[in-house]
């Protein structure tokens, strides 16, 4: 039996082991507790990727959506809400979930991980080294930054938590005149405070409590949140927040997820999200290479262009929001990352003339396969099905001039479906 061994228990780390695990593969997680408390924010899309996965317990955890004020260009304040995440409840229910599924989680330090003829040999603090035929990099940020990879401008976030009074949960947004902060409120008043900013020109390390308690003392936001408590220096941690994409996120026997392949700019709002988009995928790019060695180049050629996809996705999402800052047009911190990682538009426009049938590698089941794909002006790696529909003998009847006979041939709802799916693109009959 092929021992598959995931480094990191993690959203990523987790949900890559849960899928092996429902195909039967014989897992092992190894991870370390997080050195630091800490809350995020998250969207329902999300708490959506955490059930798909199959966290439940994990998913539990989320509190009930809470009142987000946004302060950004000036412009006043709007109000949203997210789900606040108290990541060491959420970190052991994740646990939770794994041993229910049956999945071994070692609690240990990775000190060193080694490639061997037939597979490679961790070594652990404390313990026996483990040998694993398959390893799965999941330890986010911490993971060994080996290979080519793109660097985003370099940026450092100083977390501040401190112990308030009970209360209502809260959570806030505001621009700086040399980056952002976000904070929150938990219900039983625990507080939370970070700032993100260039990684350059910085305080030293025993200087920065008083440092971020100075910043928050000019924050009207920070005041009406907290009170006068928020003003005093609080406990710290700093954790780097540069965008990193990893130019090779698998190996003959190894594969990288979550923030251990791409780890975006926090501003994105993304990161449990892109954590669970690139390993929810990880299961069939394994078992792929594992069933079918003939098609591992194929499997590990799909993880990679959709790593490098959904990077790029966040990180324009990130750069739209810096560019709506229009205050501080001079200043480094916004000049930079407005226009990074490049020019290119969001979504771009629908043109009709670009849409065409390729051969591109598919999760299909369980496996990683070939088949024919739409690719569009705004899905560079291409559609294959719509709702269950096959999209390309649609699009390639319509270049033979053969629309009408293949529309056809499809019920009334699944080809009104493909007529306007096909308006979208820009065809006009």
């Amino acid at each position: 039996m092929t021992e598959i061994v995931v480094l990191g228990a993690g959203p990523a780390g987790a949900a890559a082991a849960l899928g092996l695990r429902r195909l039967g593969y014989s897992v092992r997680v190894v991870s370390e507790w997080r050195r630091f408390a800490a809350v995020e924010g998250v969207s329902q899309r999300v708490l959506d990727g955490l059930r798909q996965a199959g966290l439940d317990r994990a998913l539990a955890c989320a509190a009930a959506p809470s009142p987000r004020r946004v302060q950004w260009n000036g412009d006043g304040q709007s109000i949203n809400q997210e789900c606040l995440l108290d990541r060491p409840q959420f970190d052991a229910a994740i646990r939770e979930d794994l041993r229910a599924a049956g999945i071994e989680v070692l609690e240990a330090r990775v000190l060193k991980v080694e490639s061997t003829g037939d597979g490679q040999l961790i070594h652990l603090e404390p313990g026996d080294p483990l040998r694993a035929d398959f390893l799965v990099e999941a330890r986010g940020r911490q993971a060994p930054l080996a290979g080519g990879r793109l660097r985003g401008p370099e940026t450092l976030s100083l977390l501040n938590q401190w112990q308030g009074a009970p209360g209502q949960p809260a959570s806030a947004v505001e621009s700086l005149p040399d980056g952002w902060a976000w904070m929150a409120r938990l219900t039983d008043g625990r507080c939370y405070w970070q700032i993100t900013l260039d990684a350059r020109g910085l305080p030293p390390k025993e200087q920065l409590p008083d440092y971020c308690a100075h910043r928050r003392r000019d924050s009207a936001l920070v005041r009406e949140l907290f009170g006068a408590q928020a003003l005093q220096p609080a406990r710290l941690h700093a954790r780097s927040s540069t965008a990193i994409l990893f130019h090779e996120a698998s190996g003959p026997n190894w594969l990288r997820v979550g923030d251990a392949a791409m780890a975006v700019d926090p501003l994105s709002g993304n990161g449990i999200f892109q954590s669970l988009s690139s390993a929810l995928q990880a299961s069939a790019v394994i078992n792929t290479m594992i069933q079918r060695p003939a098609c591992a180049e194929l499997a590990r050629r799909f993880h990679q262009r959709r790593v490098e996809h959904l990077f790029l996705r966040f990180a324009r999402t990130g750069r739209d929001f810096y560019a709506l800052e229009q205050r501080w047009p001079d200043a480094a911190f916004w000049r930079e990352r407005r226009d990074w990682p490049d020019a290119e538009p969001m979504h771009a426009s629908a043109d009709f003339s670009r849409v065409r049938v390729e051969r591109a590698p598919v999760i299909h089941g369980d496996l990683i396969e070939e088949a024919d794909v739409v690719v569009t002006a705004d899905q560079p790696l291409g559609i294959w099905h719509l709702q269950g529909i096959e999209l390309a003998p649609i699009v390639s009847a319509l270049h033979r001039g053969e629309l009408t006979q293949a529309l056809a041939t499809l019920p009334e709802q699944p080809r009104r479906l493909v007529q306007g799916w096909l308006l979208v693109q820009g065809y006009r009959p």
